[in-house]
């Protein structure tokens, strides 16, 4: 078995303006629907890199579910252990403004809680052949348990993301036994109740390897949009990872390709700095996209 991601799918409808955004306006433009979700788009984000990931995740009973499986089976993603289920899917609806940043957003999230009897059933069978399992933290407590109990008992790396960060602050214990946490700026500030203070990366990194060893964490990274990304270890190691300059036309996504770079690099034996240029690479040809959607790569291109 390959990677094995765990986590939402949503379906993402999002607004952009053709002209001028007026907040509290009327704001002609288009409106794209389009298949979403933190893991549901590192999943596609692996599979096109030709790495074959296993999706455990769960989906409505609707057509657009089916469009959603099709679509991650055309991309290389295993999907037999994706469940249909009544609320199996979010909604994520986002308005865009002429940067091409998201200034609104509301989401409605899925009912998960069906995923953990999944676990239970095929747990032992997934974990004791998964090459590295990556999570999104703020899933229901208990499945959140479920999968650190199969890493305990497998010996399994588990990468992880957040989604929503008050659910994850809630999960901040499990920190010490994630092999590396990936978040951007804001969510480690909340994560940490420590703010990173300055624009310098290197001194960001600096500060990020404090709360790294003072929290007993193996690994992270903390993504800082177009200032790239900083990193730290436990064993005191820190660095900077500088972003391509690339044209921008969707900057969401971004992040989950970064985070699907960067675990697959460490899955398949990269140094973090190293893992941290594969998630880079991916996350710029993500943002060039209006469908936030990577190329097609071999794994070789990335030297896996």
């Amino acid at each position: 078995m390959s990677i094995v991601v765990i986590g939402c799918v949503f379906v993402d409808v999002k607004g952009y303006p053709s002209g001028t955004y007026i907040p509290g306006g009327r704001n002609a433009g288009k409106v794209r629907t389009l298949h979403g979700g933190v893991c549901r788009n590192v999943a596609e984000d692996l599979g096109n890199m030709g790495l074959r990931p296993v999706f455990l995740s769960l989906v409505d009973e609707s057509g657009t579910a089916d469009d959603v499986l099709h679509r991650l089976d055309e991309h290389g993603v295993d999907t037999r252990y994706v469940r249909r289920s009544q609320d199996g899917m979010g909604t994520w609806l986002a308005v865009f403004d002429n940067n091409n940043d998201v200034c609104a957003s509301i989401s409605q999230r899925p009912d998960m809680r069906p995923l953990l009897q999944l676990l239970q059933e095929e747990g032992n069978s997934i974990f004791s052949s998964a090459e590295s399992v990556l999570l999104e933290l703020d899933l229901e407590q208990e499945t959140v348990e479920e999968v650190y109990r199969l890493k305990q008992k497998y010996g399994t790396k588990v990468y992880a993301a957040v989604s929503n960060i008050r659910i994850a602050m809630e999960r901040r214990e499990m920190l010490r036994v994630t092999d590396c946490l990936v978040c951007n700026r804001q969510e480690a500030e909340i994560l940490f109740s420590r703010e990173f203070s300055g624009e310098d990366p290197e001194k960001l990194a600096a500060q990020l390897s404090g709360f790294v060893r003072d929290g007993r964490i193996p690994a992270v990274v903390v993504t800082l949009g177009g200032d790239g990304a900083v990193w730290a270890n436990g064993d005191g190691m820190f660095g900077v990872c500088a972003a391509q300059q690339v044209p921008v036309a969707d900057t969401t996504g971004a992040g989950d390709a970064f985070f699907a770079g960067v675990a697959a690099g460490l899955t398949y034996g990269k140094s973090l700095p190293e893992a941290c240029e594969i998630g880079t690479r991916l996350a710029s040809s993500v943002v060039c996209s209006l469908e936030s959607v990577c190329p097609r790569f071999l794994p070789a291109e990335f030297g896996l």
